[in-house]
């Protein structure tokens, strides 16, 4: 047994807490949320590479419209393996222990980060090639669940909130670190001839600071270098950092490192067996809006059956033990509420770059009596100046969330969360119409902008509200796996937002897309009065 295994651990106990616990936890967290960081970082990238990609006229041989469908179809590809790989993770714990699966999962982003960095130095790569990519990409959507299911083992109830929200929201700044740090590392050769040679500006870019003119040097492979940089002493601080607790609750039966990872890998392997699956109907189909609504369910059901009977033995009576959560009525409640929080704050990451260089980057103007949408805008906004700020505050006020919870109650701040929620979609999608019907989008970009960051600001308060509900609801041993449950099907949001957005811009209506949010929103703060805060709720303002 190795001796970053704890036998012996109980937060609840206070004196063993403060005597023993909260350091060891301490160290556990802070080595989790920067690995947890880079996950989200590449599993996300491609939602801003597509939008250099595209100024750099990277067109894989087709017309402009259907470059801008293949470059949309990226950030979503990354986006639905993310969340499937999250239904395995979602188990990962319980069967190869906390530090095993962190030095594992991050080391294993190692791999589309430098793929992607391969293939970005060459504008004539096939689109396939990025394609495999960003479905390898998913691995760091996947870490979520195991990040978040490992962190509740290690502190008491009543800092699960704050614990959970500091895992979450500075892990989730990995979307706002990636949002800013591409752009501003394509700017200069990262790492000398490793960054290859440089590539011509085709359409005006930026970063943070300023607009970057047509005709720039930019190395767009270091999208993929720099976080190579991260993750290689990450991995090595998670393995000689971090620990496995081998109590009954959380990760009982591990088994030596190498048999850990073959177990992790086995179920990785049948989480994108069922990703693969689902993206081919959804791909071979894309023309067909409604495939999407039926594979994906299909996806999740067959991913799970599959986990259980294609498992050994070791494995598969685990899962059983697990899969218990699947009873409890209050583990599909919570999955609709997260959707609505998590779901979209992941979602509206990955979109808000095309979204804000589609919508508000080009005119809108009628030629020979037909609207076109591919004339660009001198005057529209440099996408990389703004589409890290949304993401950013989602991510930072996450931890606030989580406390505010923890002092009045998950279920209340959640109610909140919905009203507002309803509300800015509403407006978001009507500055979005009245952009894309417009020679001049920028006159209607501040008020979208406005409202898409309010929009955001209410996920992350509402992820940190039901990180609490979910503790106070479940019991020890089921609490982990139905954070990794609930994060997996919300981590969904990451493409269907994208995919809807994109979709509905084909058909010159966006702002459908939005309203069609908004109802969901509206339905999701009647399923949390309903179970956490009416008249019959069975846990009252949990």
């Amino acid at each position: 047994m190795s001796n970053k295994d704890l036998t012996t651990w109980d937060p609840e106990d206070e004196q063993f807490w403060e005597s023993t616990g909260k350091k060891i936890a301490t160290r556990n967290l802070w080595i989790s949320i920067p690995s947890l960081l880079c996950g989200f970082a590449v599993w996300l990238m491609w939602g801003i590479i597509t939008v250099q990609m595209k100024n750099l006229g990277f067109t894989f041989g087709k017309s402009p419209e259907e470059a801008k469908a293949l470059l949309f179809m990226l950030p979503a590809i990354a986006g639905f393996t993310g969340a499937t790989l999250r239904i395995p993770s979602t188990f990962f714990i319980r069967l190869a222990g906390g530090r095993n699966t962190i030095f594992f999962t991050t080391a294993l982003l190692m791999i589309p980060a430098t793929g992607a960095a391969i293939g970005l130095q060459d504008p004539t790569t096939p689109f396939t090639f990025f394609m495999v990519m960003a479905f390898l990409s998913g691995f760091g959507g996947g870490n979520f669940a195991s990040s978040m299911s490992n962190i509740s083992f290690f502190y008491p109830k009543k800092q699960q909130g704050l614990a959970l929200g500091l895992n979450a929201g500075l892990g989730n700044f990995g979307v706002t670190t990636m949002q800013i740090l591409i752009p501003l590392c394509m700017t200069f050769p990262l790492l000398g001839s490793l960054s290859g040679d440089a590539l011509t500006l085709a359409n005006d870019s930026g970063t943070i600071f300023k607009r970057v003119a047509a005709g720039s040097d930019t190395w767009l492979s270091n999208a993929g270098w720099v976080w190579m940089l991260w993750l290689v002493p990450l991995a090595f601080a998670g393995w000689f950092g971090m620990n496995n607790i081998r109590t009954e609750n959380a990760s009982p039966n591990i088994a030596n490192p190498l048999t850990s990872f073959g177990r992790m890998a086995w179920l990785l392997i049948i989480g994108f067996a069922s990703a693969a699956a689902g993206l081919y109907f959804i791909i071979t189909f894309k023309d067909q809006n409604w495939v999407k609504w039926v594979v994906l369910p299909a996806v999740i059901a067959i991913c799970v059956f599959l986990m259980k009977l294609l498992s050994p033995g070791e494995i598969k009576s685990n899962l059983k033990r697990q899969y218990k959560i699947f009873d409890n009525k209050h583990t599909w409640v919570m999955t609709i509420i997260y959707v609505m929080t998590f779901g979209s704050f992941i979602g509206f990451a990955n979109a808000v770059g095309l979204s804000i260089k589609f919508i508000f980057g080009v005119q809108h103007v009628e030629v020979d009596g037909v609207m076109t949408h591919d004339m660009a805008n001198p005057d529209g906004p440099v996408t990389f100046m703004w589409v890290w700020v949304g993401a950013f505050v989602g991510a930072l006020i996450r931890p606030v969330g989580g406390w505010i919870a923890d002092k009045v109650g998950g279920a209340i701040v959640t109610q909140v969360v919905a009203i507002v929620m309803v509300l800015a979609s509403i407006g978001v999608g009507y500055y979005m119409h009245l952009g894309y019907q417009s020679a001049t989008p920028q006159d209607y970009f501040m008020m979208f902008f406005i409202l898409i960051v309010i929009l955001f600001a209410a996920t992350g308060i509402g992820n940190g509200s039901t990180f609490r509900t979910i503790s106070m609801v479940f019991n020890e041993e089921q609490r982990g796996p139905v954070l990794g449950w609930t994060s997996a099907v919300a981590a969904y949001g990451a493409f269907l937002i994208p995919k809807v957005i994109g979709e509905q811009m084909k058909a010159t209506t966006p702002e459908y897309a939005l309203y069609g949010f908004a109802a969901f929103y509206a339905i999701c703060a009647i399923l949390n009065w309903w179970f956490y805060l009416g008249p019959k709720a069975e846990f009252k303002n949990p």
